[in-house]
């Protein structure tokens, strides 16, 4: 409303500045500018202070073209920092986990591939990696972390992307061992990101935080990397075997880079 009230009075009033050009400019004879000038006088003051206001009016218009052109301006710089910043992150993320697993010798026990996950599927217990067909993956191939835990395989795999499929999914079953007794059993995923470890022989003493390794029977891993720890034990007289819950080895929601191993 204000912006049309303006405007309604900035049209009279620029009517009557080119008039007074008109007059200035043009051969109309001293008698004729002198009667204009003399009826006109009393609002010659009103008239160049709304002239003011016109001027105002249009430098403000241009000046806020100005200001949201370089609002724009700014905008786009911001932009390009957050993502230069979020690249340096992620390459020192990057680093750091190439570091750790050569402080921890994985290069001299597997070759392997570093790739990043694009994204989490909890309900499936999958991820999906950066790395595909073009980079020599394949399905099967055994991924973990720098800190040697295991995470599950390789499912499918596309051109540029793989779909890794979690040890606590459904469909994971491999032979482990608590490698504080050597007693063997087999890992069983759940779902939801659980898993357990079964077919434990009802007579064999286990305790809560032993350590779960992966076994080199069944071959579907490599062995001795880690997979969890004990949690809790579910034992029954009805049963032959006892099973134990686990606690996994690696945390999805921190996880952001991960090795596949292609050849151990």
């Amino acid at each position: 409303m204000k912006t049309i009230h303006k405007i309604r009075v900035i049209v009279p009033v620029v009517l009557l500045i080119i008039l007074f050009l008109v007059l200035n400019l043009t051969n109309f004879s001293d008698k004729t500018k002198n009667f204009f000038y003399s009826i006109s006088s009393p609002i010659q003051k009103t008239l160049w202070q709304a002239g003011d206001n016109v001027s105002d009016f249009f430098s403000g218009i241009f000046n806020a073209q100005e200001l949201k052109k370089e609002k724009d301006e700014i905008f786009l710089q911001n932009l390009e920092l957050i993502a230069q910043i979020s690249a340096l992150k992620e390459l020192e993320k990057e680093n750091k986990d190439l570091r750790e697993a050569l402080s921890l010798g994985l290069e001299k026990d597997f070759q392997l591939v570093l790739s990043q996950v694009i994204n989490k599927d909890i309900s499936q217990d999958s991820l999906l990696i950066n790395k595909g067909s073009e980079d020599g993956i394949v399905p099967g191939l055994s991924v973990i972390t720098s800190q040697k835990t295991l995470l599950g395989q390789i499912g499918k795999v596309y051109k540029d992307f793989s779909e890794v499929v979690l040890i606590t999914s459904k469909e994971s079953s491999f032979d482990a061992k608590i490698t504080e007794k050597e007693i063997y059993g087999v890992v069983k995923g759940e779902g939801n990101l659980k898993a357990s470890l079964s077919l434990l022989p009802k007579e064999e003493d286990i305790s809560e935080g032993e350590t779960i390794v992966t076994s080199a029977l069944g071959g579907i891993f490599p062995p001795k990397l880690l997979v969890g720890r004990i949690k809790e034990i579910k034992k029954t007289d009805i049963e032959s075997f006892q099973t134990a819950e686990l606690t996994l080895g690696f945390d999805l929601g921190e996880l952001e880079n991960l090795f596949i191993i292609t050849n151990f």
